[in-house]
């Protein structure tokens, strides 16, 4: 699919904010409905081959009283995720009572496998839900969503094509950079600019390229922001193994301390079929990178970061036990046997 067809898509979808939240939400907000809307609506057309099966192997589970039945249901689904509950989203479109679409599409979101609860959370959706039904938005942005004229299947329907994961990755990329700039943010508030990346990440790489063999590369970013570091850096690295005539397989991590960011960076991976990179990466406001480091018992092959300029990072220093009393080792420099703590300003 070329580029002129995926900025259609994406002007629709944000189009669907234009019809359906004007009057309900300010402009700044549309992004809390409809990037989540967009995740749910892919997972939803990608599951709906697998549903049934889902269903009757959680009923059986169920049934046994099995407890730990996440990895099972991910194999029944195909999928690094699923749906559990007795609901697709075409199935709520003929809810005409409210309290009943309410409680349905609940259930619906409710359904999801964990690591789309997390994403779901993060970005606050079920917070927007009452204001979406007390509007009688919920339905017409479900009805928008589910357009004979827009197809987030990876399989055709109709005459549309079928939008496979790099497609809808890139949708879904050009989406949140469209309500970044509708919001005024600065660039480099939750991003890095991809020219600055690209970059960065030949800096990283270009010195080593004779040293890189065939095999397996951990990637790491202590403040992934939507994870473009990650992928940048995860091409960048096959390109010049390719060059090489080496074969290199990549696994991404992350941290973000910032939820709706977090949310976009898991999503992203998950849209793009990228089901283990999106559970490597750990997220929210009680996951600071500096006092709450989530991975410190993994190691990392290569690691770029952009941690965030212009911010005190007076709290994490107290929570580390203040100037004097830091202990973690990142932050300890070791000479000639003593030790100095190193400060955060």
């Amino acid at each position: 699919m070329d580029q002129a067809q995926l900025s259609w898509i994406t002007n629709f979808i944000s189009g669907i904010a234009y019809d359906t939240l004007r009057d309900v939400f300010v402009r700044g907000k549309y992004r809390d409905v409809i990037l989540p809307m967009t995740v749910l609506r892919r997972l939803d057309a990608v599951l709906e081959s697998t549903v049934n099966a889902v269903r009757e192997m959680k009923q059986h589970f169920d049934r046994e009283g099995v407890i730990d039945q996440d990895g099972a249901l991910r194999m029944a689904s195909g999928h690094a995720f699923y749906n559990t509950s007795p609901f697709l989203m075409r199935d709520l479109k003929s809810r005409k009572a409210q309290q009943t679409l309410k409680d349905d599409f609940m259930a619906y979101i409710d359904g999801f496998s964990p690591n789309v609860q997390d994403i779901i959370k993060n970005f606050e959706f079920r917070n927007q839900i009452g204001k979406l039904v007390e509007s009688d938005g919920l339905g017409q942005l479900i009805e928008k969503f589910l357009s004979r004229d827009i197809n987030l299947s990876p399989n055709p329907m109709g005459e549309l094509p079928g939008l496979d994961n790099h497609a809808m990755g890139t949708v879904f990329e050009d989406l949140v950079r469209m309500f970044n700039e509708d919001n005024n943010e600065e660039a480099g508030h939750h991003w890095t600019p991809r020219d600055a990346v690209k970059l960065m990440a030949s800096l990283m790489f270009l010195p080593v390229a004779g040293k890189i063999e065939s095999g397996t590369y951990l990637l790491y970013d202590c403040a992934c922001g939507t994870g473009g570091m990650l992928t940048v850096a995860e091409e960048t690295l096959q390109q010049i193994a390719s060059a090489h005539g080496k074969q290199v397989a990549t696994h991404l991590y992350g941290q973000e301390i910032n939820a709706e960011t977090y949310a976009i960076c898991k999503a992203d991976l998950l849209l793009k079929g990228d089901g283990d990179a999106a559970d490597n990466i750990v997220g929210g406001p009680a996951h600071s990178t500096l006092s709450a480091d989530a991975l410190r018992t993994d190691a990392f092959d290569f690691m770029l970061a952009n941690p965030p300029y212009g911010k005190s990072w007076k709290s994490d220093m107290e929570r580390m036990g203040g100037k004097n009393g830091i202990k973690d080792p990142r932050f300890v420099i070791e000479h000639d046997g003593t030790h100095s703590n190193l400060t955060i300003r």
